[in-house]
């Protein structure tokens, strides 16, 4: 707890390795929820994209490894794919458990998806360029569910070697969100 209230909490928290060096730190503000009656009311929600039945797979880019994240994920693409330059929309479900024996809440599964927007709407290829995520921001306007999560991702790359990930999240009851990846863009050496 680095901020602790009634309302509104900031946590958070850091992976080490086993020299004691961080890896990985996450922060999260955790908002009081409460029904409000909003005057005039909002508008409608969008309808997500077609169901993940309505997808197909896609063959991943090519990797030297046999399982990692792209065997951990079932994907169904809508629009694009990962060997298609430019925005996509998927639906992608976790095919395993992030802590042995531990199931993943609808939070923990749009938290997976949401770092892959990058990756689904790449806008050079993998072949020739890497992508280095810096940072990644997920902001949610309510509480997710179902295993699916939907995806409209794009990324615009820059010639000055940044770019950002845009990704509009849903679930199959509408949308969640957004999540922001800021991108370091390098040429790969030939």
């Amino acid at each position: 707890m680095v901020r602790p209230g009634r309302s509104v909490e900031l946590l958070e928290g850091e992976l080490l390795d086993e020299q004691g060096r961080e890896l990985v730190r996450a922060r999260a503000w955790r908002l009081r929820t409460a029904e409000i009656e909003l005057t005039p009311a909002p508008a409608p929600a969008p309808e997500p994209p077609p169901g993940p039945e309505h997808g197909r797979a896609s063959a991943f880019f090519p990797t030297a490894a046999t399982v990692g994240y792209h065997t951990a994920i079932e994907w169904r693409f809508i629009a694009g794919g990962f060997r298609e330059l430019g925005p996509a929309t998927v639906w992608m479900r976790s095919r395993v458990a992030l802590v042995p024996g531990e199931a993943l809440s609808p939070l923990e599964r749009v938290l997976v998806a949401a770092d892959s927007g990058n990756g689904v709407s790449a806008a050079l290829d993998f072949a020739s360029h890497r992508f280095v995520n810096v940072d990644l921001g997920v902001h949610l306007h309510r509480l997710p569910a179902g295993e699916w999560v939907g995806l409209e991702a794009t990324t615009t790359p820059q010639p000055s070697g940044i770019g950002l990930a845009d990704t509009a999240l849903w679930d199959e009851r509408g949308p969640l969100g957004r999540a922001l990846q800021t991108l370091l863009i390098e040429r790969r050496p030939d």
